[in-house]
């Protein structure tokens, strides 16, 4: 906000200054995206004749710029009619069967319902606030109303959502992390803390071409029970920090745990920048080297990236464990700084663990990302209005983060799905996934996958 703002100030400070006073700095502007609407205004002179001398004028070239214009986005209502055709022989009656809605004889059509859902979820515009946004246009939609459709659209999607959780759960590496969700509580006019659960699938670092999706859970509270039964039928390697619930998980091998190397230099970077010491720049600096190699081999294939990291990684995570060690003796035992070394130390064959699995990565970013969206919604809605709530909200945010992992739109993959969902057989709801709608979309829906 405060780079907006200085940004403001110096178009304020260009817009006082005279032209010819300005100096000429030449501007690379990024061309218009091609796909917008054109409306083209042509600008001729007032008179047919030279103002000079009379004489006749002739086409020499013209002169074209373009401007971004905004077209107010605007509502639109969609009469279907169905006419009754009679036989005049046996008097049987033809009619075309009424197209199906997301909600049955609703007045919401699909393209207004993902756009309740992008507002509320993606853009953390709560309904109350989109029901003013809609009254500017002349259309009262309460929210309470919205609220309704929300219900039947997210029990419409609850298949879709369940086939998104089996993808993300269904590979052999998965990020895992959690988030706090205040929600209110009947009765008590508090919130208490709920927790939303995040499990990404996302291999593209190690050059997978599989398709990355993300899968959100909601609980009421943060007990290890939760993890241990959304994991219960996964094996693999399981990407999360040191959070206790997750042991159990461990136990027989068939997960095996790979810690967050960023959650270990947070802890020291976090002293740097109040009291920076000779100790904690030594650690970030043999920390940095390490996310050097792994910025060198991002993409390449597992067996590539192990090979580095056994090579160039094994020895210089050795060396910073051995100089943890020697420092340790020289700390207080209840200084900030062992307590930081001591975290990395106590956790180190699984910070360690990345090195010998090309397929895992140094840190668990990939779900931290995954949970940004979640961060800045609770500044904008505050807390949840009941556990049902915080389901709902998960189960929109596996939709839509998907959809961003994949370059896809999501209020136009929503917008799709909705169109078609509700007559789409449930033995097929694997096809409705967003990289297998992706070709079916317009140019348009396309977006910068999130990385």
């Amino acid at each position: 906000m405060r780079l907006e703002d200085l940004q403001a100030d110096e178009g304020a400070t260009e817009a006082a200054t005279p032209i010819k006073s300005q100096a000429k700095v030449r501007v690379e502007r990024q061309a218009l995206p091609e796909h917008l609407e054109r409306e083209v205004r042509v600008y001729l002179p007032e008179a047919d004749d030279c103002p000079a001398c009379g004489g006749d004028l002739k086409p020499l070239g013209e002169d074209v710029s373009e401007q971004l214009e905004y077209v107010r986005a605007h509502f639109r209502v969609i009469r279907h009619r169905r006419p009754k055709l009679a036989c005049a022989c046996c008097d049987t009656i033809v009619q075309q069967p009424a197209p199906s809605r997301p909600i049955e004889r609703g007045v919401a059509g699909p393209n207004l319902l993902a756009h309740i859902i992008t507002s509320k979820f993606l853009d953390h515009q709560p309904l109350y606030r989109q029901q003013a946004i809609y009254a500017r246009d002349g259309v009262e939609l309460e929210a309470g109303q919205m609220g309704h459709w929300l219900g039947r659209v997210c029990w419409l999607l609850d298949p879709l959502v369940d086939a998104v959780r089996a993808y993300a759960l269904g590979g052999t590496k998965v990020h895992g992390d959690d988030t706090p969700l205040p929600v209110l509580e009947p009765g008590r006019g508090s919130t208490k803390t709920g927790r939303l659960w995040v499990y990404v699938r996302d291999d593209r670092p190690c050059g997978s071409d599989e398709a990355p999706a993300v899968w959100f859970a909601y609980t009421s509270d943060r007990r290890g029970e939760h993890p241990q039964r959304h994991l219960a039928s996964f094996s693999g390697v399981l990407q999360a920090d040191a959070f206790a619930g997750y042991a159990p998980l461990f136990e027989d091998g068939s997960i095996r745990e790979a810690a967050c190397m960023a959650h270990a230099r947070r802890k020291i970077y976090d002293l740097h920048a109040v009291r920076p010491s000779a100790i904690t720049e030594e650690a970030l600096h043999r920390i940095g080297e390490l996310y050097r190699i792994e910025a060198e081999i991002r993409g390449k294939p597992p067996d590539e990236r192990r090979q580095v990291r056994q090579t160039r990684a094994v020895p210089r995570l050795e060396a910073l464990r051995q100089w943890y060690e020697s420092v340790l003796p020289m700390l207080s035992a209840k200084s900030d700084t062992t307590k930081a070394i001591q975290y990395s130390l106590n956790r180190w064959p699984a910070l360690a663990y990345y090195c010998e699995d090309g397929q895992a990565e140094i840190d668990n970013l990939i779900a931290e990302r995954a949970l940004r969206g979640v961060a800045i919604g609770r500044r904008n809605y505050l807390f949840a209005g009941a556990d049902s709530g915080g389901e709902r909200a998960a189960a929109m945010y596996s939709l839509i983060g998907t959809a961003r992992l994949n370059g896809i739109n999501p209020e136009a993959y929503l917008a799709h799905v909705l169109e078609r969902i509700a007559d789409h057989p449930a033995n097929r709801i694997d096809e409705l996934l967003p990289w297998n709608v992706a070709q079916q979309l317009p140019d348009t829906a396309k977006i910068e996958p999130i990385r």
